[in-house]
């Protein structure tokens, strides 16, 4: 039994290493659209004006088609859904960008939750833990908070 779940975490390390460039985009897009999708699903509703801007941002981060954003944020939400936390996600994205990108995800996330006019407490919790995940300094964390909300009218 230990030999067959050695090869069985053995497969899954060579897999990892032998993803491809596209591989590890897909993967890189998905935890980002989760993460905005997490933002959107943490208050009451989902309103248009959230959703809306989850796709304006991941079009703009990954110039993504339409439709390829579409498909992108169904997965998300089928991900977001089906995940029991955000460890999966923030470690990819912790092992691939810079301090610089993680925190433009953080701003991204902000940018969702202001989008409706209204900052839940849910939300606000949501981005503390990703961001406190992302190893994000507080001051950058606020700071990203203050120009997504100045970026929203507020």
């Amino acid at each position: 039994m230990l030999r067959s779940l050695k090869q069985l975490f053995d497969s899954v390390l060579a897999e990892t290493h032998q993803a491809s460039p596209a591989d590890s985009a897909r993967r890189l897009q998905l935890a980002t659209a989760v993460l905005l999708v997490e933002v959107m699903r943490a208050d009451d509703h989902i309103d248009t004006t959230e959703r809306e801007t989850v796709m304006r941002v991941l079009q703009q981060r990954f110039d993504l088609r339409e439709d390829a954003v579409s498909l992108l944020v169904e997965r998300a939400q089928a991900s977001a859904r089906d995940a029991t936390d955000f460890f999966a996600f923030t470690t990819l994205l912790n092992d691939t960008l810079d301090m610089g990108q993680k925190l433009q995800v953080v701003e991204a996330m902000w940018q969702v939750a202001y989008a409706d006019g209204h900052l839940e407490a849910h939300e606000q919790h949501t981005l503390w833990r990703v961001a406190d995940l992302l190893h994000v300094p507080h001051g950058a964390y606020i700071n990203a908070k203050m120009r997504a909300k100045a970026a929203a009218g507020g």
